[in-house]
């Protein structure tokens, strides 16, 4: 945990904050937090910077804090992103908090099964935590928006130009001609499911203004090759 993300719930005054121990699990040398422990930390949407623990009790800590620094600037890009399997949506979305993605759009897809969606880990609670999780490790506080879409069709056709207007539309194929490439700011991606987008779905994606674009021949899971195209994509810059 490079960051401690405080809710805003858990303010009890300027500066101060009373945080539940049982947030995070137990682990030698950081958690629970000891009296003067020095963090850095970060309210959520809010700015960041450093608090102190200022006491600690059988189910909570308090702290005081000073926020000085304004998080990090977001990744120019919107995620479009074919529901993974529940035990791999965990990392995918952590990993999209920590390259700094804000808006994502988790998408029905024929290569989706059915089952996935009926799982708890898609309640909102959960879907906030992983992200949540990201930003803790990056050191970022503004919360990612997740998006839940049904009906592949109607999005593509009724969303979808709204929401990727004024962007560079791709979408990752691996049978795609094109090698990807960087790409100029911002970036609307389509992401498939591990089979990938099938050549119907890809198609409607080109006829709404998307290119396919392809990492190699070598057919990647979903969490190994979003930090890859994000890398490739929008190459990160001093």
């Amino acid at each position: 945990m490079n960051l401690l993300l405080l809710q805003p719930a858990e303010l009890r005054g300027e500066g101060e904050a009373e945080i539940s121990l049982s947030r995070y699990p137990p682990r030698a040398g950081l958690w629970p937090p000891a009296p003067g422990r020095a963090l850095r930390v970060g309210l959520r949407d809010g700015r960041l910077g450093r608090g102190v623990i200022t006491a600690v009790d059988s189910d909570s800590a308090r702290l005081d804090f000073v926020l000085s620094q304004e998080p990090p600037a977001p990744l120019p890009l919107r995620l479009l992103l074919a529901l993974p399997r529940p035990k791999m949506l965990r990392r995918v979305l952590r990993s999209a908090a920590e390259l700094g993605i804000k808006q994502i759009w988790l998408l029905n897809a024929a290569r989706v099964e059915k089952s996935y969606w009926q799982s708890p880990l898609l309640s909102p609670g959960n879907l906030e935590s992983y992200c949540a999780a990201g930003l803790e490790q990056a050191v970022d506080t503004m919360m990612p928006t997740v998006e839940l879409r049904h009906r592949f069709k109607p999005f593509v056709e009724d969303e979808l130009p709204s929401i990727a207007a004024g962007s560079t539309r791709l979408v990752a194929h691996p049978a795609a001609a094109v090698t990807a490439a960087p790409a100029a700011a911002p970036l609307t991606l389509a992401v498939g499911p591990e089979g990938g987008f099938t050549d119907y779905e890809v198609q409607m994606l080109c006829a709404a203004g998307f290119a396919a674009c392809t990492l190699g021949p070598r057919v990647l899971r979903v969490e190994t090759a979003l930090p890859v195209l994000a890398a490739t994509l929008l190459p990160w810059r001093d």
